[in-house]
């Protein structure tokens, strides 16, 4: 089949977008600037060594988390696609499954925190004070596993069917409480990484109360129906499991790729390892700004070529509009940035010198975030890990050459030649996935 021809998006079609993925942009923004919060509430601390433990303790968190994350954006991809065809029966299921699957997966992971934590101390490798905290911060917050996955859940299905708002209150009175938390805990009560953590799972347990809260009203809104046949349908588990494998194993090479970046700093040393730390709150909220999973899902579900590439083509637009702005920010308020979120006047020279990277980042990790949200959304995910894994063993090859000759600049350079073979890996199948919609091949 050749291809579609495509107009030009019109005005009304922008606003349809902006409607929903304005809250979805700002629902994900929102979790990096928790982290944010989160380093500037220790950064101004008396020692770099609990930015260096928060640090190791949140990477921890992203295999734990991170590496289940496939319960929020495969959740997303198969609920967009059950609204495109208007099954109220499996935008019902899709959900329950979810929560079956979260289930099980908390209580093994809570079963397994001892091993878990000391196998990741070991790989890091990071000074004693560093690890202790690390310790520290993970023992408390490994027991919010259960209510942090039903929200992975919870988030992953509001957006898939479109409700950005519902998905962007959570988040946002999740976030905001933390925050609260964090300041009372950590500035007014002292817990310093201790209360970081508190305020961490305290907030991931009421936000799955309002999380449920909110879902009940969209089910019932969308005359969803219960029906425990299709719920426990073999072959839709089969399929979900196929999925939610394909999606684990790219985050998984994912979380590697940041776990390496951490590890590597870790071995230049604690400040080193703070000023990464610091840095890389840039990055996270750029990769949390761009999404499209949503905006093509309903597409792919309807088997509609024309909207699946308008839907593709405008949120492009928007992802290189934002990355613009991006850069824009950066160029000229970068320094401010790191300022607010360390008062430690060593930690913030030296995150000056690493600025440049952050600056060009925006220009060269926008295309892999984006062709992320589109292959979710289309539940190609199968594609998604191969290229992840292609682009993860380029960077271990550029680790290797780049590090021993250029230190931690090298390794801010490995960083972006992951993000920009992410980006390649990602476009080159594209146009096959486009041809499989409708049938196409």
């Amino acid at each position: 089949m050749g291809a579609a021809p495509t107009s030009p998006p019109a005005d009304g079609e922008h606003r349809r977008v902006w409607r929903i993925a304005g809250p979805i942009i700002l629902s994900n923004v929102s979790v990096p600037l928790l982290g944010a919060v989160d380093t500037a509430v220790v950064g101004h601390l008396d020692s770099p060594v609990y930015l260096g433990g928060v640090a190791i303790g949140t990477l921890i968190f992203n295999y734990v988390y991170w590496g289940f994350g496939f319960l929020r954006m495969g959740t997303t991809g198969l609920a967009a696609q059950a609204l495109g065809v208007r099954d109220g029966q499996e935008v019902w299921a899709t959900l329950h499954r979810g929560f079956v699957i979260a289930a099980v997966l908390s209580a093994l992971v809570i079963a397994l925190q001892v091993p878990v934590v000391g196998m990741a101390l070991w790989l890091v490798d990071a000074s004693v004070p560093v690890e202790a905290l690390a310790g520290e911060y993970f023992r408390i917050r490994i027991w919010a596993a259960p209510a942090a996955l039903a929200n992975y859940v919870v988030l992953g299905w509001l957006i898939g069917l479109q409700r950005a708002g519902s998905a962007l209150t959570i988040q946002v009175f999740m976030n905001g409480l933390n925050v609260v938390l964090d300041l009372v805990f950590v500035i007014g009560f002292g817990w310093d990484v201790k209360g970081v953590a508190l305020a961490s799972a305290l907030s991931e347990y009421t936000a799955i109360v309002l999380g449920l809260f909110l879902c009940v009203r969209v089910l019932r809104a969308e005359r969803a129906q219960r029906n425990a046949k299709v719920l426990w349908d073999v072959m839709r588990f089969r399929r979900l499991a196929a999925i939610n494998g394909d999606i684990f194993i790219r985050t998984l090479f994912l979380i590697s790729a940041f776990a390496v970046f951490t590890a590597q700093a870790a071995e230049m040393g604690d400040a080193i390892l703070a000023v990464n730390a610091l840095l890389l709150n840039f990055q996270m909220f750029l990769s949390h700004a761009l999404a499209a999973s949503a905006l093509v899902g309903g597409a792919a579900g309807a088997r509609d070529r024309t909207a699946f590439r308008r839907s593709v083509v405008v949120s492009t637009l928007w992802a290189a509009g934002t990355a613009l702005v991006f850069i824009v920010v950066y160029a000229s308020a970068g320094r401010l940035i790191v300022d607010v979120l360390t008062g430690l006047q060593d930690v913030r020279h030296e995150s000056y010198a690493y600025l440049p990277w952050l600056i060009a980042s925006p220009l060269i990790s926008v295309w892999s975030f984006q062709l992320d949200g589109v292959y979710i959304g289309a539940t190609e995910t199968r594609l998604m890990r191969n290229t992840m894994v292609l682009s993860f063993l380029g960077y271990v090859g550029a680790l290797a050459l780049l590090v021993p000759a250029y230190g931690n600049h090298g390794l801010w350079a490995a960083l972006m030649f992951f993000m920009a073979l992410r980006g390649i890996t990602l476009a080159v199948p594209y146009p096959a996935i486009e041809r499989r919609i409708e049938g196409g091949i």
